[in-house]
């Protein structure tokens, strides 16, 4: 505030004559600027300087008691239930209840903000970055299990199974471990509620791959039976399998909120009510639909006809005894390759061993025993 202002303000208000007019052009004041300060100078004394609030009286966009109080109850209500309870998911439960007209979600958060439920952290603010996403229902599942514990703490698996383009779980099994027993189950079963899918996409796990092994594994052969194209992720790269990553941390948060299943009955039935409640809640990265609606929304993909018969190529030591270990068989060779390199070339289960320029042994494998004896000696030594 300018000295000589608050001198002359002073002064008018006690009486004193002035020259208000040439004052107020002097310094470029209107008067009625002056005489606003002359009155607050009346009414405040030297109070009447200090500058006021250039808010509005009335705020439109904020909100009262009431409607904050919904917001809060709607929170706790969502994070009891192990739900997620951030601004949109509150809105959207706040429409769905027809509690009252729902709050916009950046004023939730400024709501949530300010009863101090939320820190700010500009610094996570999710970069924007394209999804890529299967273009029908069934054009690609992902699987993937995860590991729990009983109430007892005995360590359990629960296998997910999750549409690439809908997000909806096909199936969520509850299992004693990653086996191939249990993940054919799991499909299985998913397959009985939704179809097949034309891919099916992994990490390395040994019951769902052995793709980056350089062999297949008991799954891909009865997936490749069914026409079903398997796919493995790249080695520690979590990425891939994106979606089945997410939705483990959307699931252990619901069990959280739940005492612990006594038995792998009990789990079945929890995760069961888990899949209703999850498949019919909107999704943000659908854009609010829910992903039972978005898998609904399009006809479904299938795989194409017939049985596939993947093959590969893949390298082995010769062990001292002439044997090479292949997908779990042990191939015999005889001891006169001992020592060597194999070059194995398979298809399904035909298989050619070739050591150099030279085949050493061709075979269809016997998966019912573990070792694959010779049966054409002219084969067992160099020629």
């Amino acid at each position: 505030m300018d000295p000589e202002f608050v001198a002359a303000v002073a002064r008018a208000a006690h009486g004193e004559k002035i020259n208000v007019a040439r004052f107020c052009r002097e310094r470029r004041l209107s008067r009625d600027t002056f005489y606003k300060y002359v009155t607050r100078f009346r009414a405040e004394g030297a109070n009447g300087f200090t500058r006021r609030s250039t808010a509005p009286h009335q705020q439109p966009t904020t909100f009262g008691p009431q409607v904050a109080e919904a917001v809060l109850r709607t929170r706790k209500e969502l994070a009891d239930q192990g739900l997620d309870n951030g601004p949109i998911s509150i809105r959207w439960h706040l429409e769905d209840t027809g509690r009252l007209p729902a709050p916009s979600p950046s004023s939730i958060y400024r709501i949530l903000r300010a009863h101090g439920q939320i820190t700010p952290q500009p610094r996570k603010k999710p970069k924007t970055r394209r999804r890529f996403e299967y273009a029908d229902p069934n054009g690609c599942w992902q699987i993937d299990g995860m590991e729990h514990y009983l109430a007892d703490g005995t360590k359990v698996c629960i296998i997910q199974i999750l549409d690439d383009h809908s997000r909806l779980d096909v199936g969520t099994y509850a299992a004693t471990g990653e086996t191939t027993a249990d993940t054919w189950a799991a499909l299985q079963h998913a397959f009985a509620g939704y179809g097949l899918p034309v891919k099916l996409l992994s990490d390395n796990g040994l019951a769902f791959t052995g793709k980056h092994r350089g062999w297949m594994v008991e799954l891909e052969r009865h997936l490749a039976a069914l026409g079903v194209t398997t796919i493995a992720a790249t080695p520690h790269h979590p990425q891939t399998c994106g979606k089945d990553e997410r939705v483990h941390q959307t699931l252990q948060k619901w069990l959280a909120a739940r005492p612990p299943a006594a038995t792998l009955t009990d789990l079945q039935e929890l995760l069961e009510q888990y899949r209703t409640i999850y498949n019919h809640r909107r999704h943000q990265s659908l854009d609010g639909q829910t992903p039972q609606q978005r898998y609904d929304a399009r006809p479904k993909a299938v795989p194409a006809a017939g049985p596939r018969c993947p093959s590969g190529v893949t390298t082995r030591p010769v062990s001292a005894t002439g044997v090479v270990a292949f997908a779990g068989c042990s191939i015999v060779l005889g001891r006169a390759w001992a020592g060597g390199i194999a070059t194995v070339y398979w298809q399904g289960d035909r298989v050619t061993v070739m050591i150099g320029d030279t085949v050493a042994r061709q075979l269809t494998l016997d998966r019912a025993i573990r070792y694959q004896r010779l049966t054409n000696t002219k084969l067992s030594g160099k020629s």
